[in-house]
């Protein structure tokens, strides 16, 4: 049975966020909300909880996970940046995008996407996740929450406490997210490539 927080999405109550990050340490498998849609999050390295994550959402390995980061100097540590990259996401960031970079070698093989050597990241504009990942120090591997067989992402947090009770360990209650996803943005290459087209304005990369 899932644990279930209530804390407010402007103003995040420390003490709700230090039992959260608690959790993620002892290895479990969240729910919270971003600036886009609620997601599933854990600890980089837990093998355990990315499975659970597959299972709930039936992924195979061909999908992009994405490491959720405080800021841009923590992305950098994960993602190989070069000149023009940064300045892209430094104008992007905090925001609704997510950015598909190569992976340095801080980042498991296992969460890579196996062809490229590559793993998304973003920096989300909501102060839940931006207090949790300033608690635990660290980014969250995540995946929007989006079911199987589903079009659009879950938005009501009780709703997802209901259906998912008994494959997560705590469902964050934040306020409503929206259905529309981040901005996906390869920007592995030479020149940005739009992957999906979400909540973030194209603006930053010419596109």
């Amino acid at each position: 049975m899932s644990q279930f927080f209530s804390i407010h999405p402007d103003t995040p109550q420390a003490r709700l966020i230090k039992q959260a990050a608690e959790i993620i340490r002892k290895g479990g498998l969240v729910v919270y909300p971003t600036d886009s849609c609620y997601a599933l999050g854990c600890q980089l390295d837990n093998k355990d909880a990315l499975e659970r994550i597959k299972q709930i959402r039936k992924l195979d390995d061909k999908h992009h996970f994405t490491l959720v980061c405080h800021d841009l100097s923590q992305l950098g540590q994960y993602a190989q940046v070069d000149n023009r990259a940064y300045r892209m996401l430094k104008a992007a960031t905090p925001g609704s995008y997510t950015f598909i970079l190569r992976a340095t070698k801080e980042v498991p093989r296992r969460v890579w996407h196996p062809k490229k050597q590559t793993i998304g990241l973003r920096v989300p504009n909501h102060a839940v996740p931006l207090a949790l990942l300033t608690e635990l120090g660290e980014p969250l591997l995540s995946s929007t929450l989006l079911l199987p067989g589903e079009d659009e992402p879950l938005t009501d947090a009780w709703e997802i406490r209901d259906r998912l009770e008994h494959e997560v360990d705590l469902v964050i209650e934040g306020g409503y997210c929206g259905t529309e996803p981040t901005t996906v943005v390869d920007l592995s290459n030479d020149y940005p490539e739009l992957l999906r087209q979400g909540t973030g304005s194209l603006a930053p990369f010419g596109l």
